[in-house]
């Protein structure tokens, strides 16, 4: 199509979605005739023959320009020379600043098209792995049991949220649930792979313990049954049995930093990935 058109027309080209560009350029050409230009984003190019193509009807299309986030720099190179030949005006959207922030810290970029695009999916799976464990977390609805990547079950106070927070930023799904002697647990939990349930146990004592300064912390009297060595016994034993009725692998939390458990946890999960690849 020859001659110039009643509007000008901006080929956006990227080896991603090309968001960023088109972005850039309604930026700009807000401040030219009202914006009025016609984008045409062309994403996912990877290839030097699909840039010439561009470059091509660029220049048979009268009043148009390249802008483009290309990262890989041979084809930044090749979308340079087809325009400069075929007089095609051309803008390095992303280019220049990555060169820029290379001597600035004085690394290599990475080279991999669509990098901030996964980092923002990343972002918003953990973000919901988050939500996932404050929605399920410490029983609220035993639903989560079948929905969870991980399901941690164990007594009062044996690290049970913490563990659920710290695996949710690894962006896993996780669901806990306490085990109480009066209370049967559910049945989902039955239901589930006993690789994907994780069960806490802690020494008595310990316990006793962590109980005592808990109940002091809310102003109770350290002598209630709750931090009991009795009763804290009695709930280990009882939970100890359910976890050996599941068959689920067991962690025992007694001295041992979050961010340790959380550890031999992960390596279950990507042992149990692996195995059903």
């Amino acid at each position: 199509m020859n001659g110039k058109r009643s509007k000008p027309v901006v080929y956006v080209v990227s080896d991603s979605i090309g968001e960023t560009a088109e972005f850039v350029v309604k930026a700009v050409a807000s401040q030219f005739n009202s914006g009025r230009v016609e984008i045409r984003r062309i994403p996912y190019v990877t290839d030097m023959e699909t840039i010439k193509e561009i470059v091509e009807d660029a220049s048979l299309s009268g009043q148009a320009m390249v802008a483009y986030t290309l990262v890989l720099p041979q084809l930044r190179q090749v979308i340079r020379e087809e325009s400069e030949r075929r007089g095609v005006i051309a803008v390095d959207v992303m280019g220049p600043m990555m060169d820029a922030f290379g001597q600035l810290m004085d690394v290599d970029p990475h080279m991999e098209p669509g990098l901030i695009r996964r980092l923002d999916e990343d972002y918003f799976r953990r973000v919901a792995a988050i939500e996932f464990a404050v929605k399920y977390d410490d029983g609220k609805d035993p639903r989560g049991v079948l929905l969870a990547d991980v399901v941690l079950i164990g007594v009062s106070r044996t690290s049970k949220t913490p563990l659920s927070m710290y695996l949710a930023n690894k962006n896993l799904k996780v669901a806990n649930l306490p085990l109480v002697p009066e209370v049967e647990p559910p049945e989902e939990l039955f239901w589930v792979s006993p690789r994907k349930v994780i069960g806490l146990t802690i020494n008595p004592k310990q316990l006793n313990e962590i109980r005592t300064e808990r109940l002091k912390a809310l102003g109770l009297a350290a002598q209630a049954n709750y931090a009991s060595l009795e009763r804290i016994v009695e709930e280990l034993e009882y939970a100890e049995r359910i976890m050996r009725k599941i068959g689920c692998p067991i962690f025992d939390v007694s001295n041992k930093a979050v961010e340790e458990v959380a550890n031999n946890i992960l390596q279950i999960v990507r042992e149990e990935q692996q195995d059903g690849e």
